[in-house]
């Protein structure tokens, strides 16, 4: 296992960025959901996700993924993914995901004028080790 870490990092003007890193699969999966929430409640506009630093997902974790994009309609609020490896792109494609998301590069090309002043990040708790093998 590879354990998973995300940084939440405020871009100004109701936008919110959660840079995931490590392993984005069951052991994490609902922690995730919990910080998500948290920021979700600062990102009033826009909520981006950098898949950039993950290297696994499964589907707990992308299930997690699509409660925010039905949060993120439900309450206006735009999700936009940053496209991530290629193991993780794959997985999106296979389950047949690539088109329900807004696709960047970098997290700032999702501000409505490219980028702008960002906010200083603020780590959301510290790396959390792999679950233990049972």
């Amino acid at each position: 296992m590879h354990g998973f870490e995300l940084t939440v990092q405020h871009m100004g003007r109701g936008a919110v960025s959660l840079q995931l890193r490590g392993a984005l699969d069951l052991a994490y999966a609902y922690r995730f959901d919990d910080e998500l929430r948290h920021a979700e409640r600062d990102a009033s506009s826009l909520l981006v996700l950098d898949l950039r630093g993950l290297d696994f997902v499964d589907s707990a974790g992308i299930s997690r993924i699509l409660a925010a994009r039905r949060r993120a309609r439900r309450s206006g609020r735009r999700l936009v993914l940053v496209r991530g490896s290629r193991v993780v792109q794959r997985f999106l494609q296979v389950a047949a995901l690539t088109e329900h998301f807004e696709y960047v590069t970098e997290p700032e090309e999702a501000l409505p004028d490219g980028g702008g002043a960002v906010g200083a990040p603020r780590v959301a708790g510290t790396p959390v080790p792999a679950a233990p093998s049972e």
